[in-house]
């Protein structure tokens, strides 16, 4: 995959106050986003720009392109 965490996505949320329980009680991001970031796995658009939003931040601070060799 030639695009890429930076981060460790969850553990940045939970840093801001958004454990798992909160994002799924407060239905910010879904079970199934939720289950793809924890395996690192990319997600949409939305839930990136979501992402943002609550971590006051720029997708280019997420993720990055690695060239495969």
């Amino acid at each position: 995959m030639a695009i890429r965490y930076k981060v460790d996505i969850l553990a940045e949320l939970k840093k801001k106050g958004y454990s798992s329980t909160r994002i799924r009680e407060e239905k910010l991001i879904g079970q199934s986003y939720l289950q793809q970031l924890r395996r690192g796995e990319l997600v949409s658009w939305k839930t990136l720009d979501t992402i943002c939003a609550l971590l006051d931040c720029q997708p280019g601070d997420l993720i990055e392109f690695q060239k495969e060799e």
